[in-house]
């Protein structure tokens, strides 16, 4: 539950949102990028360097996000 944030890429600018997301999705990076690291430092669910999911997934999708296995993928909309 919650929310996921997807995107390009982090900085330190997107630090603020870490607390208040569930987890962590970007294109670019890898296991010592911004993204990866402060998810490990909040426990957060991360996948790194998932290329075109910003444009495969929008705002309101429902997904579910495996940082173990690699995996986010579109849920149905509940009723």
């Amino acid at each position: 539950p919650g929310e996921v944030l997807i995107t390009y890429c982090t900085d330190i600018g997107w630090s603020p949102y870490f607390p208040i997301i569930s987890g962590v999705v970007t294109e670019l990076g890898g296991l010592i990028s911004h993204g990866a690291v402060v998810s490990r430092e909040y426990g957060l669910p991360c996948v790194v360097g998932l290329q075109g999911a910003t444009k495969k997934f929008q705002t309101g999708d429902y997904v579910l996000l495996d940082g173990k296995k690699g995996i986010l993928q579109r849920l149905p909309q509940p009723e």
